[in-house]
Order: structure tokens, then C-alpha cells, then sequence
């Protein structure tokens, strides 16, 4: 039977292992984003979810968000929040595009 400290020793083991994973994994996502001065970040409206994470990774402030009317009768929701890019602020940094959670954002050709 595996004890308490084995079990620790292992999930260490394991948790060292998925780091490592998602690593190397943003990295090689990073390097196929294309980026840089010829280059800025583009939203996809309909699959932005509003959840602020590309406006907290953007160090040039080029990022908003604006609220707009909720297009489903089904939802009681009043508004709802979309990110916008403010395009001359934009450097291509390509943080945003890493942070979003739903690919909302691409980068484009200037």
C-alpha cells in the first residue's frame, strides 16, 4: 500500500511534469503567433466572453472593453462585456493573444 509521503512524493512528481507540459506548450503557441511592429491584435466579437484577462496582460493599454446589448431574447442579461483593440497603442506583443481563453484574439497584418 502507497503511503501518505509516497503519495505526496508522487503528486509532486506529477504536478513538476504537467508544469513543464503547459510550458512548453504556451511556448511553442507563442512561437507560431505571428507578432511584432507589422503586426496588431485583432477580436473576434462573437467569441469574446468579456472575462478581462487580455486587459490585465496588456502593458501598452491598447485593450478596452465596451459594453454591448445581449442579441438573445433567452438571456436577462442587459449588456455584456466584449474587448476592442485600440490599434495605434498596439505593439503586437502577442500577450493577449496567449491570455484569452476562448481564441477571441488573433494577430494581424497592420
Amino acid at each position: 500500500m502507497t503511503s501518505p509521503d509516497e503519495l505526496s512524493k508522487r503528486r509532486e512528481q506529477e504536478a513538476k511534469k504537467i508544469a513543464l507540459s503547459l510550458a512548453k506548450q504556451r511556448g511553442e503557441k507563442q512561437a507560431s503567433i505571428k507578432g511584432g511592429d507589422g503586426t496588431v491584435a485583432w477580436v473576434t466579437e462573437s467569441l469574446c466572453i468579456g472575462c478581462d484577462q487580455c486587459t490585465i496582460v496588456c502593458d501598452d493599454e491598447a485593450i478596452e472593453l465596451y459594453f454591448k446589448d445581449v442579441a438573445s431574447p433567452l438571456m436577462q442579461v442587459p449588456s455584456n462585456r466584449k474587448a476592442k483593440i485600440i490599434r495605434d497603442a498596439c505593439t503586437g506583443c502577442r500577450l493577449c493573444v496567449l491570455a484569452c481563453p476562448t481564441d477571441a484574439i488573433e494577430m494581424i497584418d497592420r
